[in-house]
């Protein structure tokens, strides 16, 4: 379920000095880590505090991939073909530099306008399923747009986890077992919404997948391997990487489980 359009923000003309540190002297991952500190001192909504985190892909051989997750939880990846760790990470930095200073224009708040266009884009995500389609207040959509309306006022890059949690749940078709327990999606939202994307959510969702893998042999590697690639094709592309990233990564948990560890490719 898409939220906003995953448009590469990395050329922007209004931002020319955060693009080539090399250029301008701007050291990026110190800047990036200063920009977050300086909004939770303005009085951001950051629960997990304003830390940086960055995560090194261990590889014995360029090029080198780093992500970053942000405060609120998006997450960027180094979109540059990186010869070093160091400058996979400020590729990593960079991207999502320029992605939080284009958070701050007021069309990447969430208002009326915004949940218009963002359950228009939902919707068409589901063509063909009318039981998702309608925005109706038991279906995926409607839960969908009462959690943005909830969320009003705050911006995309602080709403990521939250959005990232809901779109895992209907990835892994948790919502969908939800509403047949009869849940009501105000029930659903405020309790994930207090809720954090930790490995405990993680894990649950890996064992839904070992479960189907039980019963569908196969399935897990063929859903890694295209989980795989669309991380691959969005971080290379610029994109918001959060979904695709935690689903990469719950598929991955869940095969080593199976397999004790092993690579899905060796």
């Amino acid at each position: 379920m898409m939220v906003y359009p995953e448009e590469p923000i990395w050329s922007f003309p209004h931002i020319p000095a955060l693009y080539d540190d090399g250029d301008y002297g701007v050291n990026v991952v110190e800047a990036l880590q200063e920009f977050w500190q300086m909004k939770a001192a303005r009085g951001a909504d950051l629960k997990n505090g304003a830390l940086v985190i960055y995560e090194s892909i261990p590889s014995t051989s360029q090029p080198y991939v780093c992500y970053v997750t942000l405060p609120g939880g998006s997450c960027f990846g180094s979109f540059q073909n990186c010869p070093t760790k160091a400058e996979a990470r400020r590729s990593s930095a960079k991207i999502a530099l320029m992605n939080s200073v284009f958070n701050e224009h007021p069309s990447r708040r969430i208002s009326d306008d915004f949940i218009e266009k963002a359950v228009t884009e939902a919707r068409a995500s589901f063509k063909g399923d009318q039981n998702q389609e309608d925005d109706g207040p038991d279906t995926g959509i409607g839960a969908f747009r009462f959690m943005l309306e909830t969320n009003k006022g705050r911006t995309m890059l602080e709403f990521q986890e939250l959005m990232t949690v809901f779109q895992l749940l209907h990835w892994n078709g948790s919502l969908k077992a939800m509403r047949e327990r009869q849940c009501s999606r105000q029930e659903v939202v405020a309790h994930y919404s207090n809720r954090s994307l930790d490995d405990e959510m993680r894990q649950q969702m890996a064992l839904d997948w070992i479960e189907r893998e039980h019963e569908n042999p196969g399935l897990l590697s063929r859903e890694l391997a295209i989980a795989e690639r669309e991380l691959e094709t969005a971080r290379l592309a610029g994109r918001e990487l959060r979904f695709p990233k935690e689903k990469k990564d719950i598929l991955q948990m869940a095969h080593n489980q199976l397999t004790g560890g092993s690579n899905i490719n060796s």
